[in-house]
């Protein structure tokens, strides 16, 4: 049985009040997007209005303090930021997903983090690069392990690889406390900078048993920790519908820069012609507005009724997960095609270092570039499954 002595929140905020709050720091955020971007990490007092907003707490067990909202809530917020700042929403979605999948822990780990302060941070990197060797009680853990993001304000870390058993590997995750690990400030990139998404070191470091996760008991959404709760969140399996916080991302910069474009064209001359009266100027506007609403609609509506699913108790099919996939993946291809066509329209001056849209444009592409959203992936994957041609059944 989980023991613990933390507190239930006093009331759990609405979907609709979490949107609301999300609402409110977006001119904080754009306020500090060139900051962060400099800073090539989220800057603290925007970690610190998370906190404050409980954002972070969108799938927390309740137990600790957390509200258990769907994924689709989560992603939603994500979204919501993600129209001021790429990068600080980024590492919002990060940060709050990580404490979903402490969720899948060990009663023991959660206790290990969340019995300290339940407002802890975690960290992760998913690449299975880290390599384990059984000992007595744990395994001795090293490994270098990139594109960790918020990591800098990390109090633990999430670490991927194998423990090599002798006569089979276990691919697993491993739960290790900053004091354990060593960062290496290697983010200098072009876009979504301000994540800070740096590689951290582990160097032959003691990992008791119970802060080693399975990966297939948390792919498949049976994991240990899991079992505690009834909530449907945190029976969700990785892989398919949950790609969709990187989409949700995506989608949010995408808004933005729509957002971002039609304040920029209104007034805007070139060469003496007002650039909103031109028909192409309507009709880039109308597209990209189109694509943009169809990735919305398209990454939540999968991810919905992934939820619906859960919370119905009904099993989780190979082909709901490979539609998820396919639909995360396409959702911010759309995404990518309108950003793309509404720089191409904004013409020379969004090209200076300073304006909004650059960084938004740069910001946009890296976030369609994670592998989750691999549309070449996700496809061939959907359509082997649809066309019986999968080499997993």
């Amino acid at each position: 049985m989980l023991q613990t002595t933390a507190k239930k929140p006093a009331a759990v905020p609405s979907r609709e009040e979490l949107l609301r709050r999300a609402e409110a720091l977006v001119p904080v955020l754009q306020e500090r997007a060139a900051q962060a971007e400099a800073l090539r990490r989220c800057p603290d007092e925007t970690i610190h209005d998370y906190v404050a907003s409980d954002l972070l707490r969108i799938c927390q067990p309740s137990r600790y303090g957390g509200f258990e909202h769907g994924y689709d809530v989560l992603c939603e917020v994500s979204q919501t930021l993600a129209r001021a700042c790429g990068s600080q929403a980024w590492v919002h979605m990060v940060l709050a997903d990580n404490i979903l999948k402490l969720a899948s822990y060990s009663a023991q780990a959660q206790e290990d983090v969340w019995g300290k302060g339940s407002t802890a941070k975690l960290s992760n990197c998913v690449t299975p690069v880290g390599k384990g060797r059984p000992v007595e009680g744990g395994v001795i853990w090293s490994g270098r392990h990139a594109f960790s993001s918020g990591v800098d304000h990390a109090d633990w870390v999430m670490a991927a690889g194998t423990v090599d058993h002798g006569d089979r590997n276990q691919s697993c995750s491993v739960l290790v406390p900053k004091s354990d690990i060593t960062i290496v400030d290697d983010w200098h990139v072009i876009g979504l900078a301000g994540t800070g998404s740096k590689t951290f070191l582990i160097n032959e470091k003691f990992v008791p048993e119970h802060r080693i996760l399975d990966k297939k008991a948390s792919d498949e959404g049976d994991a240990p920790g899991a079992r505690f709760y009834a909530a449907p969140v945190f029976h969700m399996p990785r892989g398919g519908p949950s790609s969709a916080s990187f989409c949700a991302v995506a989608v949010g910069i995408a808004e933005g820069c729509l957002e971002t474009y039609y304040k920029y064209t209104r007034p805007r001359k070139s060469r003496g012609t007002a650039w909103a009266e031109l028909a192409g100027a309507q009709i880039v506007a109308a597209t990209a507005a189109a694509e943009i609403e169809a990735a919305s609609r398209m990454y939540l509506g999968a991810l919905r009724e992934a939820m619906d699913v859960l919370e119905r108790k009904e099993p989780f099919t190979k082909h709901r997960q490979v539609h998820g996939k396919r639909n995360m993946a396409y959702a911010a291809r759309l995404s990518i095609k309108a950003v793309q066509r509404l720089f191409n329209d904004a013409g020379g001056r969004v090209l200076y270092a300073d304006h909004e849209l650059q960084r938004k444009f740069r910001d946009a592409h890296a976030a369609a570039a994670h592998h989750s959203l691999n549309w070449h992936s996700a496809a061939e994957r959907y359509g082997g499954h649809v066309l019986g041609a999968d080499a997993d059944e």
